[in-house]
């Protein structure tokens, strides 16, 4: 497939999937440092990418952050290294949108490359200038640059290409948005006519073609979609939105974070006081959160990714333009504060999740109005996003209930308990063990904190839904927003949940065919990992109760009765 120069390639292409990198035709010094890192096998972009760009085929790649791109470029690279320091000016230049963006490409174009003595140099603006001409005067085998410190030492003479065997743009999409057209340009003109040219962009607009056409001869196009869950699993990234008026959206954000509990994650808002503001509401939720934007000089963007690398932060606040080329390796959920107007930059967002086989979570606050848009980028994505209900102070307070039941079955199994015996068996000379049981699990609740809102966030209805919409699910999994009978509602709880693959539509489907309720008169259903909660009219929930009782759900018969004041 990677000598097709018409049709795109993906990792489901017709390519055995066992292939090593030996395979790949990588020298043997390359090899063995993929083995002293722990890399097993080749990922799809690599495997169409490298056998071309090793016989010096022009490339015209798409591929997401976290495909393993850098690899497939900087491998070929290096294979084509001489001796060690026989050469004093560049053979390969590396194209990049950021500062943080080149600093990762070269170092991990080092890593690849330290058994070669590979010399990699990262150039941006930001940098002393001198220790970067001291290390372009000793001699470098690759150079990693954003395009306009690259153009400028270009026309100091002070980087000189006549030597230059290969050329790559690495996210040229985002160099295009952040206006680099003219450099990237001017860059390649100074470039020898012999050079290869390698272009990768996460997304292919009709800005990337005319690039490709003026500066590409006769590429091998390749197309790699984002890797896939295995079939029964679930998505390697899951997508959802919830529809919120926007005087409500910080308290939203609040509980949806509450309840996701993200090991880090960035929340994009469209400007900088927007990003100020919200980081101080976050924060005063008692979230370690951190602004990010052009506002901000090196020296402060530096300390605040400190901060999120070591853990000291958990929430990066940015803007798109602040937050290009951030690569954040145990990042699990990305937020879009605002619907953005181009499925682009939804692409783009989102990459950063998901990555190398790992769950990830995008998660989109939209506005009404906004609801267009997500059906826009469900079109161009050709991917589903789940509309699902904001949470409740109910919701909230069963999850903090989960965290301390979770915290406790922790404390018991550590088994460092006896100093503590003495409490207890004084107390239970007075109380039953099971009062003072409760009495230390509330103390033990309260301490992890309750809410500080107590009133719900009003759900908001799609204006003029169409007659047929009315009573069906937005989506599978999670809790989804139905249209609520007339009439005074109870919820009733249902023993099996996400875990056990339940789904709306099942619910729904065992209560209109057990009961004398039409689908249209149920209301919200909510799905958790272990139950499932579901809203009917009040006069019908002992019916229901009873016929779902005596027939089955996923052909297993489920506990069902009316919700407690404790589902969890």
């Amino acid at each position: 497939m990677s000598g097709d120069d018409t049709k795109s390639a993906g990792p489901l292409d017709g390519r055995p999937t066992e292939v090593s990198f030996a395979d790949l035709g990588l020298r043997s010094e390359l090899l063995e440092v993929l083995g002293d890192l722990g890399y097993e096998e080749p990922t799809p972009i690599q495997r169409e990418a490298v056998p071309p760009i090793l016989a010096g085929r022009d490339l015209l790649g798409q591929a997401a952050t976290g495909t393993g791109k850098t690899a497939a470029f900087a491998l070929p690279v290096l294979q084509r290294l001489g001796p060690a320091g026989s050469r004093s000016r560049p053979t390969a230049l590396v194209l990049v949108p950021t500062r943080e963006l080149a600093v990762q490409v070269s170092e991990a174009v080092h890593r690849y490359g330290r058994s070669l003595g590979a010399r990699v140099l990262p150039i941006y603006g930001g940098q002393p200038i001198g220790r970067q001409l001291q290390a372009l005067h000793r001699g470098v085998d690759v150079v990693v640059a954003t395009p306009g410190r690259a153009l400028d030492h270009i026309r100091r003479e002070t980087l000189v290409l006549d030597d230059l065997e290969v050329v790559v743009l690495d996210e040229a999409d985002e160099m295009l948005d952040m206006g680099f057209a003219e450099e990237l340009d001017a860059i390649l003109e100074s470039t020898p006519a012999s050079r290869q040219t390698v272009l990768f962009s996460a997304t292919l607009p009709a800005r990337i073609a005319g690039i490709a056409r003026r500066h590409l001869r006769d590429p091998v196009r390749i197309q790699i979609a984002r890797t896939s869950a295995a079939p029964g699993e679930g998505p390697l990234v899951r997508q959802s939105a919830y529809l919120v008026q926007r005087a409500h959206k910080p308290a939203a954000l609040g509980r949806v974070l509450d309840l996701e509990a993200p090991t880090a994650a960035i929340v994009f808002c469209r400007t900088r006081n927007e990003v100020d503001q919200l980081t101080g509401t976050l924060n005063g939720r008692g979230y370690r959160a951190e602004a990010l934007h052009g506002g901000m000089n090196q020296e402060q963007r530096d300390r605040v990714m400190a901060r999120l690398r070591n853990g000291t932060a958990e929430l990066l606040v940015a803007t798109d333009v602040a937050a290009r080329g951030l690569d954040i390796d145990h990042l699990s959920h990305v937020v879009n504060y605002d619907v953005p107007s181009a499925a682009d930059a939804y692409v783009h967002r989102i990459g950063r999740v998901g990555r190398a086989g790992r769950q990830g979570v995008a998660i989109t606050l939209a506005e009404p109005r906004e609801h267009r848009l997500l059906k826009n980028i469900e079109q161009v994505t050709k991917q589903r996003i789940t509309v699902e209900k904001v949470p409740t102070v109910a919701d909230l307070v069963a999850r903090r209930l989960d965290l301390t039941r979770a915290d406790l079955r922790e404390a018991i199994l550590e088994d460092d308990l006896e100093r503590f015996r003495v409490v207890v068996e004084t107390l239970s000379d007075e109380f039953d063990l099971v009062q003072v049981a409760m009495a230390a699990v509330k103390l033990a609740h309260e301490a992890g904190g309750v809410p500080d809102d107590d009133q719900d966030i009003p759900d908001v209805e799609l204006r003029s839904p169409p007659p047929a919409a009315a009573g069906r699910t937005s989506g599978a999994g999670g809790k989804q927003a139905r249209r609520a009978a007339q009439g005074p509602m109870t919820r009733l709880f249902i023993g099996a949940g996400r875990k056990a693959g339940i789904r709306p539509q099942d619910l729904v489907g065992a209560i209109a065919n057990e009961s004398r309720l039409s689908g249209r008169q149920i209301g919200a259903i909510e799905i958790q990992d272990r139950f499932s909660l579901v809203e009917v009219p009040e006069d019908a929930a002992d019916e229901v109760v009873a016929a779902l009782r005596a027939s089955t759900v996923k052909g297993k018969r489920q506990t069902v009765r009316r919700e407690r004041g404790d589902t969890g």
